[in-house]
């Protein structure tokens, strides 16, 4: 996964969406599951959103800033979102 964003007018305390990346994020774990990847997705992590995204993605940091989605938490991510 490249990059996924928030409009601007979903930012900060008066968004109006809530949970658009953890969607898109859960939308990409599909998206692997139909191409035969079994759920698996990877993307550069900010630093400071590291240990936000283990916490809510349930993604794993394979050293610097990688971070990988494995098929549990695909499933978690597509069963609570789709």
């Amino acid at each position: 996964m490249h990059l996924i964003e928030s409009a601007p007018f979903n930012l900060g305390k008066n968004k109006v969406y809530i949970g658009v990346p953890e969607n898109l994020v859960a939308f990409a774990c599909k998206i692997s599951f139909h191409r035969g990847f079994e759920g698996y997705i990877s993307f550069m992590s900010k630093t400071q959103l590291i240990e936000h995204n283990e916490k809510t993605l349930g993604a794993v940091n394979a050293g610097g800033h990688l971070m990988i989605i494995n098929t549990d938490a695909a499933l978690k991510l597509i069963n609570k979102y789709f």
